[in-house]
């Protein structure tokens, strides 16, 4: 029984340890440089969109185009 609480108890301090360190990358993580920084960001979304939609048109997610 000493044996199992141990591993068990092992277990939950290296969880606790993985989960400690993800969250400290994550709060620590810094945003990487833009290469157009200081452009509207609205700008910038609306010039790298697609244009035209990927999939059929079938009036729920891509319009139905009348010609």
């Amino acid at each position: 029984m000493k044996f199992e609480s141990f591993m068990l108890r092992s277990l939950f301090v290296a969880c606790f340890a993985v989960c400690a360190l993800i969250m400290g990358a994550m709060l620590n993580a810094r945003p990487q440089n833009l290469q157009n920084a200081g452009a509207n960001p609205v700008a910038s979304a609306l010039l790298t969109a697609p244009t035209t939609c990927a999939m059929k048109p079938d009036g729920v997610v891509c319009p139905v185009l009348h010609s």
